[in-house]
C-alpha cells in the first residue's frame, strides 16, 4: 500500500466519521414539530419527523425496503451503542431513546448509477436512520442527501421508503 492509497484511505474514514458525527449532532439538535411528519430542510440530509412511535416506525421501514424486493444487510444499533460507551468516554449526555440505521442495497439501481460513473461506490450501501430523542413523543427518520446527477435516482429511492414507512 502507498502513502498516498493510505492517506486516502485514512482521508476518506474521516469523512465518514465526519458525516456519522455531523447526522448524530444534527439529531441531537432536531426539535419536536407537529404530529405530521415533515421534512427537515437541512442541506446535508433529509429527514422527517412523525408522532408514530418508534417501533411502528421500524417496522414500517423495514416492510417499505422489503416490498421492493430488496434485503436490509445490516441494523447498526447506534442507540445502544452510544449509550454503552457513554460513561467510557466520559460523557452523561443521553443522546437518544433508541437509535438505529438500516443499511441495503439494490443491485439494479447501484449498477445504473455506477455505469454512469464508477465512483458512485462511495454512497453504497444505502441506510436510513431511525431515531428518538429522551422525552420526546416524536420519531425522526431520514438519510443523507445525494448530489444532484444520478444519484438522484436513489435520493429518489430512499424518499419513497422513508414516506411509505411512516404512512399512517
Amino acid at each position: 500500500m502507498t502513502k498516498s492509497t493510505t492517506a486516502g484511505t485514512t482521508l476518506r474514514r474521516i469523512g465518514q466519521l465526519s458525516a456519522c458525527l455531523t447526522a448524530a449532532s444534527t439529531l441531537a439538535l432536531a426539535t419536536s414539530l407537529p404530529a405530521t411528519a415533515q421534512q427537515s430542510d437541512t442541506s446535508h440530509m433529509v429527514s422527517y419527523q412523525t408522532t408514530l412511535a418508534f417501533d411502528d416506525v421500524t417496522f414500517g421501514l423495514e416492510n417499505a425496503i422489503t416490498d421492493r424486493g430488496l434485503v436490509v444487510d445490516h441494523i447498526s444499533h447506534v442507540g445502544e451503542m452510544l449509550e454503552r460507551t457513554r460513561a467510557d468516554v466520559g460523557s452523561d449526555v443521553v443522546l437518544f431513546e433508541q437509535a438505529e440505521v438500516y443499511s441495503f442495497c439494490s443491485a439494479s439501481l447501484s449498477r445504473k448509477v455506477m455505469e454512469a460513473n464508477p465512483m458512485n461506490i462511495t454512497f453504497c450501501p444505502y441506510d436510513i436512520f431511525v431515531a428518538q430523542q429522551p422525552g420526546s413523543d416524536t420519531t425522526t427518520i431520514g438519510f443523507r442527501a445525494f448530489p444532484e446527477g444520478e444519484m438522484q435516482l436513489i435520493q429518489t429511492l430512499l424518499n419513497d421508503i422513508v414516506l411509505e414507512a411512516i404512512e399512517e
